[in-house]
Parts: structure tokens; C-alpha cells; sequence
């Protein structure tokens, strides 16, 4: 997930930064609105756009397809809940990368231009080199919040569909609430544990090489 959650909002982040100069702030904005209205109020709007008589489904409806019951699916649950937090993620990571992309140097993408390097072989040879550090920034941002993933299921689901939305940050949650405080603790080191050694991994694969 974290994989896709990323590419987009790079894509995203590119276009802006190559193709649109002075609406650029007013896209910042707009993709960025999400990220600072409450996670409350998102998962409320999105638990009646994903309802069987929702937006959604009524857009799909007018193309002859037949939506589900997002919300109450074991299959389509946790991908519609996938889909809303990479959508409002994605304004986060697009600042960051916009910003990034600010750091690479115009002289040396001018200069492989010259040389008869195309815009694929700029991108992968100077821009994602030069990016590694925001990259490095972007996906630990992103797995630490998608590991403690806990508003969504809370708000939408309550971890159904027979637990096909729970979470392990929601579970901790019902652990304490169950009076298992033992097993509350314990899911909370585990956590940790996979949220520390991630980030390790992510730091080893993307630190800076220089």
C-alpha cells in the first residue's frame, strides 16, 4: 500500500512542479485541504459516500455497474478504506516531494538535457537520486501512520466486517477496553517493534549514498 500511496502523490508532485507555475499554490491548497480537516469528519463523509445507496455507488449506477455494500463486505472493506487514507495522504506527501523537488539542480538537468539524456533518463538518474532524502522522509511518515491506523476503522467499521477492518492499533484499543491489559501492552510492543525495525529497513534502503 505504501508503495502505491507514494507514487501517486511523486506523480502528482512532478507535474506540479514542471507544469503549472502560477496556480501552483492553489493546487498545494487544495490537495492539502484533507490533510487538515479532522480525520473525524473525513471518515464520516466517506462512511455515507461508501453507504449502498451512497455517492459512490450512485455514480456507478449510472454506468450500469452494480456497487457494493463497501462498508459491510469482508472483500471491498478494507480496500475502501485503503482508498479514502491514500486520498487524504496524499496532499502531505505531495508538499513533501514538492519541496524536494525544489533541491534538484536546474543547471545539471539542463546539462544531461545537452548531453541527449530524455526525460526518463533525467528523472532516474538526477531527480530520484537527488530526492532520496524526501523520499526517506515520505515513506517513513507514511508507514508509521498506516501501521497506527486507527481513526478510519474506529469511525466506519468498528473493525468489521468479522474483523476484516481491524487493525492492530484498533485492537490494542479494544484490548484496554476489554480489560486485557496484558495483551493491550503486548500489541503495543509489537507495534513498536514493527514500526522501529521498518524504518530501519527504509533508512538502510534510502539513506543518502554520498
Amino acid at each position: 500500500m505504501s508503495t502505491t500511496s507514494s507514487r501517486t502523490p511523486l506523480t502528482l508532485a512532478v507535474a506540479l512542479n514542471s507544469g503549472i507555475k502560477r496556480f501552483r499554490t492553489a493546487f498545494r491548497v487544495g490537495f492539502y485541504t484533507p490533510v487538515v480537516t479532522s480525520i473525524v469528519a473525513v471518515a464520516v463523509v466517506w462512511r455515507f459516500i461508501l453507504q449502498p445507496d451512497g455517492l459512490l455507488n450512485t455514480i456507478l449506477g449510472a454506468a450500469g455497474i452494480h456497487g457494493p455494500d463497501w462498508l459491510n463486505s469482508t472483500a471491498w472493506a478494507m480496500p475502501a478504506m485503503i482508498l479514502m487514507a491514500v486520498w487524504r495522504n496524499m496532499g502531505t506527501l505531495m508538499i513533501i516531494f514538492l519541496a524536494g523537488l525544489q533541491n534538484v539542480s536546474a543547471e545539471m538537468l539542463e546539462t544531461a538535457e545537452v548531453d541527449g539524456a530524455n526525460a526518463w533518463q533525467r528523472f532516474t538518474r538526477i531527480t530520484l537520486p537527488t530526492l532520496r532524502p524526501t523520499l526517506l522522509l515520505g515513506a517513513v511518515l507514511l508507514s508509521v501512520g498506516y501501521l497506527q491506523f486507527f481513526e478510519e476503522p474506529f469511525v466506519m467499521t468498528k473493525g468489521g466486517p468479522l474483523d476484516s477492518t481491524l487493525s492492530i492499533s484498533y485492537f490494542t484499543y479494544n484490548q484496554f477496553g476489554f480489560g486485557k491489559y496484558g495483551l493491550a501492552s503486548a500489541a503495543s510492543y509489537v507495534l513498536f517493534v514493527a514500526i522501529a525495525l521498518l524504518s530501519l529497513i527504509q533508512f538502510r534502503a534510502l539513506r543518502s549514498k554520498d
